[in-house]
C-alpha cells in the first residue's frame, strides 16, 4: 500500500467501488419494482374477478330475497283466507247444531207418532 497525503492506496478504486454498490442497488430495486407492478397487476385482476362473481352472487341472493318475500306475501293472504274460511266454518257448525238440536227435539216431541206412522 503506497501512503498519499491522508490516502491509502488500494488495489481497488472506491469510485468504481461505489459506481458497482449502485449499479447494484439500482437493479435490485428495478426488479422489486417490476415484481410488485406484477403483484399489483395479478392482484387487480384477481380483484375484478372477484367483484364481478361477488355482484352474481348478490344479484342471485337479492333474486330469491325477492321470491321469498313474495311467498311470504302470499302464505299471509292464505292464512287470512284460511282464517275466513275457519270462521265461516264455525258459523256454519253453530248453525247445524242448532239444526240438530231442533230436529232432536222435534224428534223427542213426535217419538208417539212413529207407532202409528208405519216405517215403509
Amino acid at each position: 500500500m503506497a501512503v498519499t497525503g491522508s490516502q491509502t492506496a488500494r488495489w481497488y478504486d472506491r469510485r468504481d467501488v461505489i459506481l458497482y454498490a449502485f449499479l447494484v442497488g439500482l437493479a435490485v430495486a428495478s426488479v422489486a419494482i417490476a415484481f410488485a407492478a406484477v403483484r399489483a397487476v395479478g392482484l387487480w385482476r384477481q380483484a375484478k374477478r372477484t367483484g364481478g362473481l361477488l355482484s352474481t352472487e348478490l344479484a342471485t341472493f337479492e333474486e330469491q330475497a325477492a321470491r321469498t318475500e313474495r311467498l311470504l306475501a302470499e302464505a299471509e293472504s292464505s292464512s287470512q283466507d284460511l282464517d275466513a274460511a275457519v270462521a265461516r266454518l264455525r258459523v256454519s257448525r253453530a248453525r247445524l247444531d242448532v239444526l240438530l238440536g231442533s230436529l232432536e227435539a222435534a224428534q223427542r216431541r213426535t217419538r208417539w207418532l212413529r207407532v202409528l206412522v208405519p216405517l215403509r
